[in-house]
């Protein structure tokens, strides 16, 4: 069973992906996405990013309080934690939540009230007018969005450290700055975030575009879509770290 829904999960984006029939249609629909799934999420990545980034920075400090460990290594630590797996594996966790049950909700409304049935009978690939610019806009979205986490988690931590007397701002730079290797650090949370963005676009869309039923089916499809969209992007997690970074 698992591998049947596989293999339909992969026909499902091939069918996806391709010349769209209008490209009027696809870029108002793309415009749409970008501000539902990016602008709309805005707030709440920065919002935990900001917390997060101070969060680090107080455990850190607290759990090196020692005069053999410099305090560089708070922001260092901080600069690790942030560009290496909070800001592109735990934020998408949270937007999975968001966005992917949210396009699960919505693909599979159109498909329990017959909508993606009348646009097949009208010619149109449903697949690819519903599908394709979700796809395209999370891809793009996503590592904006990820930027915007680094710089808020760090610039936060810089802060609570200087304010709260555990890390000065020399030393904290001094530890952001440390072994920091742009291609590397970023290219591997880049990589990440394109990765985990077709996850959490495509998989619920899958759920939603096949579920079977009415109201009750298509929050259960939800709910699934979000559960199996998060173990995706952990093993992918896993997967990108052990290619990259080993």
């Amino acid at each position: 069973m698992f591998f049947y829904h596989v293999g339909r999960y992969f026909m499902l984006i091939g069918r996806s992906i391709g010349r769209p029939e209008s490209f009027k249609v696809f870029r108002t629909a793309l415009v749409n996405e970008l501000y539902s799934i990016g602008i709309n999420s805005l707030p709440i990545v920065a919002i935990i990013s900001l917390f997060i980034g101070m969060v680090i920075t107080i455990q850190t400090a607290t759990a090196i309080d020692s005069p053999f460990v410099p305090d560089m290594l708070i922001g260092f630590t901080s600069r690790e934690s942030m560009i290496k797996e909070f800001s592109t594996t735990i934020i998408c966790l949270i937007l999975t939540g968001k966005v992917g049950s949210s396009i699960a909700s919505e693909i599979g409304t159109m498909r329990v009230t017959e909508q993606i049935d009348a646009l097949e009978m009208m010619g149109i690939n449903s697949a690819n007018y519903l599908i394709m610019p979700k796809l395209i806009a999370s891809v793009m979205i996503i590592p904006f969005l990820v930027v915007i986490s680094m710089a808020i988690g760090i610039l936060s931590g810089w802060v609570i450290g200087d304010v709260t007397g555990l890390c000065g701002s020399e030393d904290f730079i001094a530890g952001v700055k440390l072994d920091f290797n742009p291609t590397l650090h970023m290219g591997y949370a880049f990589l990440k975030a394109i990765f985990f963005a077709i996850a959490f676009s495509s998989i619920p869309a899958y759920f939603g575009y096949y579920v079977k039923g009415g109201a009750i089916e298509v929050g259960q499809a939800g709910t699934r879509s979000v559960v199996w969209t998060s173990i995706a992007i952990l093993a992918l997690n896993y997967i990108l770290t052990q290619l990259i970074l080993m």
